[in-house]
């Protein structure tokens, strides 16, 4: 590699493994944060449009769009947590300086993302009205949920290749060429809603397939980013296979995660159906809280990124004395961040909800919402900080054991007993802070317990 080469490389790498780590965690996180933000905006555009702009079925468009994302996350969340297994093994090899282990990861990764993106089209098309009818979705919103479903998942291969993509460059500390492509892709995402809703009155289709088209011009863009590396993690479009291999790593790290991911969706899922029974303005002001919220979540969320990538390579470096560095730097910024955000977004509560929609009762329903969830959402930002620590550290089962009995199984057991005894919102709205303080305390224990065997393992490898 020629000297501008190296150099285009490393200004978009953050060394991970030497330094200061508080700097470089945020300079890692803060490209994610806008992303994860910008993503949320442009997809809070497509509910303002339809909401704005469609008249008086605005609402029922709201409350079918909003029906279907736990649905969505709960299928696509299982092939998505096998990004993070390609996240951590590229991360690992990287600092290892393994060119061949580094490359056989990345292709087997981007083989993944075309082939689970085909099988999630296929599911997400064929199970949308038996699913949608299972959750209960009133008949007044379920053809439109339907209808939205087919169109976003005929695009799910070019959601993946863009995950996959982005999962690839955070791993080597790259956060800012994936927002560039967001930027790009929202901005279009913008322009096509407001052609094809405002302009064809195509509502909920016109918002699936805006979404769709965007996606595409961001997987474009990461694959020509990756085609035109000169380093170790370069994409070689007639490479794109299966490394059986580096496919069992991935499953073994990604596969919990995912299966993870998905008992949470599962838990969300039988929420929402709960959420369904209080009626549309009840669904309306629901996804509407929900929204708001996503934008402390995602914010949250990138430092549990972070983690992954930070403890990966330096364990990956053999540097385990800054492993605890790493874990608690992204404690105390993801606490920061949850506190402050998550109240503000409380307190301008129905202000904030009043851009989605205009309907007094579903704005009321949103703020009571914002009122348990946000007021309390750091706690789910520590709990996913020290899930993707362990998970940094190659082991994902038992975080996902300790989310399944500490959340999800939490989750449903208080569904069928506690919500069963007081049906109110707010009661099933507790549920979520109370086992997100659970969880996070387990988590904390087997982290505790998995760092000193992960160190112990270096050790007998430098003696040997």
């Amino acid at each position: 590699m020629n000297n501008s080469s190296k150099t285009l490389v490393k200004k978009y790498e953050i060394d991970m493994t030497s330094g200061a780590l508080l700097g470089k965690v945020l300079i890692f996180s803060i490209p994610l944060i806008i992303s994860s933000i910008l993503q949320l905006l442009f997809n809070a555009a497509d509910i303002v449009v339809v909401g704005q702009f469609t008249g008086e079925k605005g609402a029922t468009y709201i409350a079918a769009i909003g029906s279907t994302s736990s649905l969505i996350n709960l299928l696509v969340s299982l092939v998505m947590g096998l990004s993070v297994g390609a996240n951590v093994l590229v991360a690992r090899y990287y600092a290892m300086n393994d060119a061949k282990a580094t490359e056989e990861t990345v292709h087997t990764s981007m083989a993944l993302s075309i082939l689970g993106g085909i099988v999630l089209a296929v599911i997400g098309i064929t199970l949308s009205r038996p699913l949608l009818t299972l959750m209960g979705s009133p008949d007044t919103v379920i053809e439109y949920s339907i209808l939205y479903m087919r169109i976003y998942f005929a695009g799910m291969p070019l959601i993946l290749i863009y995950n996959f993509g982005s999962a690839i460059l955070r791993a080597v500390g790259d956060t800012r060429r994936p927002l560039y492509y967001l930027m790009a892709a929202g901005v279009l995402n913008v322009i096509l809603n407001l052609i094809f809703v405002i302009g064809l009155q195509m509502n909920v289709a016109g918002v699936a397939l805006a979404t769709i088209i965007s996606q595409g011009l961001s997987a474009g863009l990461i694959v020509r980013c990756l085609i035109m590396q000169n380093d170790i993690y370069r994409l070689v479009i007639k490479n794109i296979r299966i490394s059986v291999d580096k496919l069992k790593r991935i499953v073994s790290i990604g596969l919990p995660a995912g299966i993870q991911s998905s008992l949470f969706s599962f838990s969300n899922v039988l929420i929402q159906s709960s959420v369904n029974s209080f009626g549309d303005v009840a669904m309306s002001g629901n996804a509407t809280g929900s929204n708001l919220e996503g934008f402390v979540y995602v914010s949250m969320n990138a430092l549990a990124q972070a983690s992954v990538s930070f403890m990966s390579q330096n364990y990956g470096a053999k540097k385990t004395e800054r492993l605890n560095r790493v874990l608690f730097t992204c404690v105390l910024v993801v606490t920061t961040i949850g506190l402050v955000m998550g109240n503000l977004f409380y307190i301008f509560g129905y202000n904030l909800a009043s851009i989605y929609t205009s309907d007094s009762a579903a704005i009321e329903y949103a703020v009571n919402r914002l009122s348990i969830i946000c007021t309390t959402y750091f706690l789910c930002g520590i709990m996913d900080v020290v899930c993707g620590a362990l998970r940094g550290l190659g082991y994902s089962v038992m975080p996902m054991i300790v989310s399944l009995a500490g959340a999800c199984g939490f989750r449903i057991l208080w569904i069928m007993t506690v919500f069963q005894m007081n049906h109110t919102l707010k009661t099933l709205y507790i549920s979520y802070p109370v086992s997100w303080f659970i969880t996070s305390a387990v988590h904390f224990i087997c982290y505790f317990y998995v760092k000193r065997i992960a160190v112990k393992k270096l050790e007998i490898e430098v003696k040997k």
